[in-house]
């Protein structure tokens, strides 16, 4: 019973709520989708059908409800160097063939959905969990300007390349001022961004998005006014429009196998650089409307669910792809909660193509760059500008670091650098917090009581707190209020033994844990008389599976 509520409140608990934001997603899914396509250098119908196969089968079986998956630029940007390669090897085979690089692409996309099954069935996508909170806000920030430059590219030019405004500045303005084009644009823009910004204050029982876009296509199409529109947009880019049918069986891309020798160094990885890309931006994605929404999404359900659409596009002609923080946003402000509002995003998206063509393409453009411009306000961390002289400086460098390398690069290399940098900065912190208090018991043995992590990084400062030629014969280390942490501990502590007793002292270690006494027993016998048993020794576990060590020490083999 419980289980059955769960699943439909995962499905649905408002439905007006999520088929109105679902279109309203579909809307602004068609030029990303066609725009992501034109990166990649294929047909736009590649990337409608790949952005409506991500969407209904991750928002039916995925980890998030009211997230939506599409083509993304990131992974459209990791395709274009393999598309190229595969026209090239195609035009140059005994017989050539045409667009080689998109069966290509269709091949690696069945690897790609294979890694990322596998990424969630060994549940690595609790690994999102390892990400600070720094490296989130610089992926939030990056990922806003990187959707605001890539709307600039919609904007026809403002004024032409050939005036400079240093040599003629009058000429400049005058050019600007008189573009009609530039600011019919602006202006609708700004209608939409205004509609967006006023309507939720009237009433929230409409997703504001869609209004907006509604409002401002009214305006175009019945008052006859010219803008750039979706239609437009796809001829400029070289497509043929919308209009297609149902995805189809890609059975041709088994014959294309035998042109892959010499190249599967290639195609293997870009698959495992696509598989990355998409996980780290769907679990990041993921982790984002976790927080909007206060609940909790399954990352390892997600990465198998986007491994099945990825692989789901190899086999019917789908460019792939991934979560898309932008459309989820929008989603998730328009009401969308439950996998009702992804799964009518992606069928809205496929009738468009099917039946909705012609009415489509005369979206204006403009509309949709608003849309996109009010989600950029949204997604934007504007409270980092009020903290970032209130965090550690550490923290605000990975904040602008990770911010800066997704605008430069891309999504995956930033927040992989910002963990980075983030594990560096904590390993060296921790490193400087061991400490060794001395002192001497009555019968004259030196005890050193040890304090904080015991790890790879903070070995040598552990290793420079003794002295073993000047100690007294009997020494004692007392391990209480330290940690054992890895192999490099375990190392430092047996080299020690050993220098002491090569000084002929005696020298006896307390408060190990229990799996510490185990490892440290198998390096040697004489661990047997080195270690100290007793009643309060730590019970916390070196070892990645705790109930590795759950039996008493004297049932162990020694």
């Amino acid at each position: 019973m419980i289980l059955g509520q769960t699943t439909r409140k995962n499905f649905t608990q408002n439905p007006k709520n999520d088929i109105l934001s679902g279109l309203t997603v579909a809307l602004a899914l068609v030029p990303e989708a066609v725009a992501f396509a034109f990166v990649a250098g294929v047909d736009p119908l590649v990337g409608l059908y790949g952005a409506f196969m991500m969407g209904i089968v991750t928002a039916l079986f995925g980890g998030r409800p009211g997230m939506i998956s599409g083509a993304t630029g990131a992974m459209a940007v990791v395709m274009v160097h393999l598309i190229q390669k595969g026209n090239e090897v195609g035009l140059a085979l005994d017989t050539p063939v045409d667009n080689l690089g998109l069966q290509w692409l269709f091949i690696t996309l069945l690897f790609v959905g294979g890694i990322q099954i596998l990424a969630g069935v060994f549940k690595l996508g609790k690994f999102v969990r390892l990400i600070p909170h720094p490296v989130m806000m610089g992926f939030v920030n990056g990922l806003a300007i990187v959707i605001f430059l890539s709307q600039l590219g919609l904007f026809p030019n403002a004024v032409p390349k050939d005036i400079s405004f240093l040599d003629n500045t009058s000429e400049w303005f005058s050019a600007l001022f008189s573009n009609a084009t530039f600011w019919k644009m602006m202006g609708f823009i700004g209608l939409t961004m205004g509609i967006m910004y006023g309507l939720p204050k009237l009433t929230k029982k409409i997703p504001a998005a869609l209004i907006a876009i509604i409002v401002v296509a009214c305006i175009t199409i019945f008052g006859g006014i010219e803008v750039s529109t979706v239609g437009s947009f796809i001829a400029e880019g070289g497509g043929n429009g919308l209009e297609g049918g149902l995805p189809t069986f890609q059975n041709q891309i088994f014959g294309f196998f035998g042109t892959l020798s010499g190249h599967w160094s290639l195609i293997l990885s870009t698959a495992f650089i696509l598989a990355a890309v998409g996980l780290i931006e769907s679990l990041m994605t993921l982790n984002l409307i976790d927080e909007m929404t206060d609940t909790r999404g399954n990352g390892n359900r997600e990465c198998i669910a986007q491994g099945a659409a990825n692989t789901l596009n190899g086999l019917f002609g789908g460019m792939g792809g991934c979560a898309m923080i932008g459309q989820s946003i929008i989603n998730v402000d328009s009401g969308g909660r439950g996998r009702l509002s992804g799964a009518v995003a992606a069928i809205a998206l496929l009738c468009f193509v099917l039946f909705g063509a012609p009415l489509i393409e005369q979206i204006p453009i403009a509309a949709l760059v608003g849309v996109m411009f009010m989600v950029v306000i949204g997604t934007f961390a504007w409270s980092s500008f009020r903290i970032i002289r209130k965090i550690p400086l550490s923290d605000a460098i990975v904040l602008i670091a990770v911010s800066a390398i997704t605008v430069w690069q891309d999504l995956a290399i930033a927040v992989i650098a910002g963990v980075i940098i983030s594990a560096l900065v904590f390993a060296w912190k921790n490193a400087t917090m061991i400490r060794a208090r001395k002192r001497m018991q009555p019968d004259g043995t030196k005890t050193y009581e040890i304090w904080g992590p015991l790890f790879f990084g903070s070995i040598q400062n552990f290793n420079s707190k003794f002295d073993a030629k000047n100690d007294p014969q009997n020494v004692e280390i007392d391990f209480i209020e330290s940690r054992v942490s890895d192999h490099s501990a375990l190392e430092a502590i047996f080299n020690l033994v050993e220098k002491y007793e090569a000084e002929g002292k005696s020298i006896k270690l307390k408060h190990l844990s229990e799996d510490c006494k185990v490892l440290l027993r198998k390096a040697s016998p004489k661990f047997e008389e080195v270690i100290i048993e007793a009643v309060d020794d730590p019970r916390y576990h070196l070892a990645a599976d705790p109930e590795k060590f759950t039996k008493p020490l004297s049932e162990y083999n020694m």
